[in-house]
């Protein structure tokens, strides 16, 4: 098993390290939901298919992220609250290079 360690700040400002495993195919959405840190309902609406936005996040530290793909670039171009560090948490599987990320949850609309 392969955990990584991140920093994620919820919508009241609480930053909470987090263990997430890189084993389970899991994306930053899915860690903020089984972490229970954003409100049940506000988080994921969607279900990860990149059509909500109610995941983005702003990254505050970036160890070298994916790209970010057309999908995930129009959905944004579309959301509330977006910022130059925006991304969808969705979009954003679990793997080692991402030891070291921090980001906050944007409002929710």
């Amino acid at each position: 098993m392969s955990d990584i360690n991140i920093k994620i700040t919820d919508r009241e400002g609480v930053t909470h390290d987090i263990v997430a495993p890189t084993d389970m195919s899991m994306n930053l959405m899915e860690i903020i939901r089984s972490y229970e840190l954003a409100e049940e309902g506000t988080i994921g609406v969607c279900g990860g298919m990149a059509m909500c936005a109610s995941c983005q996040v702003y990254v505050v530290n970036d160890p070298g992220l994916e790209e970010m793909g057309a999908e995930e670039d129009a959905m944004l171009g579309e959301a509330f609250h977006v910022q130059d560090n925006s991304r969808l948490g969705c979009q954003l599987h679990i793997v080692p290079a991402m030891e070291g990320l921090e980001v906050e949850i944007a409002p929710y609309p």
